[in-house]
């Protein structure tokens, strides 16, 4: 079992910065590839990055490539998402997801999930 929780959201203009966290307890969270997801209101929940156990490869949505950064510190059981040059359209519930398959954070189908951090992102 992983509980995650995700920290680090919040109410930001346009064109700002902000970094989630998601910390993860319990067993083998380096063996875990980890990711996050985000659902604005009225629509499906989507894809956005994701990083394999090792933290050597990096998976990105087509339209935060560029602005958006995700890591892990394995040591301190945590991912981070690095978010700049924020836009309107980037306001969503963000959510951590882990799975021992990045195939599987990629399409959503993922084993565990956290409750989500909210970012606003003002015009």
């Amino acid at each position: 079992q992983v509980q995650l929780v995700e920290s680090g959201g919040g109410l930001v203009q346009a064109g700002g910065s902000l970094r989630l966290s998601c910390a993860a307890s319990g067993r083998s969270f380096s063996t875990y590839a980890m990711g996050w997801v985000r659902q604005a209101p009225g629509k499906e929940r989507e894809f956005v990055a994701a990083i394999s156990w090792s933290g050597d490869r990096t998976w990105y949505k087509d339209s935060v490539k560029g602005r958006f950064t995700i890591s892990r510190d394995n040591a301190k059981n945590t991912v981070y998402l690095q978010m700049n040059s924020l836009r309107p359209e980037d306001t969503a519930v963000y959510y951590c997801a882990a799975d021992s398959s990045v195939t599987r954070v990629r399409v959503g189908s993922y084993d565990y999930g956290g409750q989500g951090t909210q970012v606003t992102v003002s015009s």
